[in-house]
């Protein structure tokens, strides 16, 4: 035993204590103090930009940029110019009874679009295909197999309502769970009519799985009339929400154009990602973002925001 712990034996209880606690009280002053880190998540934005009448613009540079994060600017960490990071499409196909006389076309449109980005894309990109009337069926799972998935499409047999929403919500879950870039191909012919989920629990979903999404409303019937203008409100808003947009074709040669344009989008996407700083206080966990470029005949598509850490959530911490 040294002389220290000789002399903590000897001594009283009371002054026992008192060494006890200038010893430890020593020791810790000794050891650095703790470091808090807070874990600040990559937010990542794909944007396509095109100048004045509809060309894709491939050629910006990471300093044109400028990302704003709840109105404040932010240091671009990330940045890919027609980024290949491989992609997760969900291809989400109406079958409500109302698809029942155009849907042989619109799987024809759909097997050449799988073929076609398995042909010219990443070689790990993969599709899912989902089927959705009254309910939402995943007929098949990611897989890079276009036969299997036309096969699993010729055999469904259109009925009953629209459980868009519904469709939409649990792909975005599913998406959520990929690497990669996230996107929501959907084929419909109107609104929805039966789903539990609403339309802010799906935009929040897509939203939360960092998801473009790209609606294609097939028209069979132009005149106003007879549209669904609710329905193509909603989808619109959806897709330009997250980056992406709508497409309104009729069957045939307007649908194989609609997908040869979201291939394209996907082709020519710039990737940026930053880590959120200096954002200001707030209540709401949704982080508005805003990209823009100094040339003002080029129009820059991009998600509307992300959902993350309130500014009470973050001063817990």
């Amino acid at each position: 035993m040294g002389p220290v712990g000789a002399a903590v034996r000897a001594a009283p209880v009371m002054w026992r204590r008192a060494i006890l606690a200038m010893l430890f009280g020593g020791i810790a002053a000794a050891q650095p103090s703790p470091v808090i880190r807070v874990d600040v998540k990559l937010v990542r934005v794909l944007v396509s930009v095109k100048d004045s009448i509809g060309n894709h613009v491939g050629s910006i540079s990471r300093d044109q940029f400028h990302v704003f994060d709840s109105g404040v600017e932010q240091d671009i960490a990330v940045f890919e110019r027609q980024t290949v990071i491989p992609l997760s499409i969900a291809l989400l196909v109406d079958i409500s009874g109302s698809t029942a006389k155009d849907l042989h076309y619109e799987i024809d449109s759909v097997t050449h679009f799988l073929r076609t980005t398995f042909g010219e894309g990443n070689s790990d990109d993969t599709v899912a295909l989902y089927t959705f009337n009254w309910q939402v069926s995943l007929n098949n799972g990611f897989n890079r197999n276009a036969s299997r998935m036309e096969r699993s499409l010729r055999e469904v047999h259109p009925e009953g309502g629209t459980s868009l929403y519904d469709a939409i919500y649990l792909a975005a879950r599913d998406l959520e769970r990929r690497d990669g870039r996230h996107v929501i191909v959907v084929v419909t012919d109107g609104g929805d009519t039966t789903s539990t989920k609403n339309y802010h629990q799906a935009l929040e979903s897509v939203q939360m799985s960092d998801t473009v999404m790209y609606p294609i409303l097939v028209m069979p019937i132009t005149n106003m009339a007879g549209r669904n203008i609710g329905g193509e409100n909603a989808l619109t808003t959806l897709a330009a929400s997250t980056g992406g947009r709508v497409f309104l074709p009729t069957i045939g040669a307007q649908l194989d154009a609609a997908f040869a344009a979201i291939l394209r989008d996907l082709r020519t996407q710039y990737l940026i990602g930053y880590y959120p700083k200096e954002l200001p206080a707030s209540r709401s966990r949704f982080h508005p973002i805003r990209v823009e470029l100094p040339r003002p005949d080029l129009r820059v598509s991009a998600r509307s925001g992300y959902y993350g850490d309130s500014s009470a959530e973050r001063n817990s911490r």
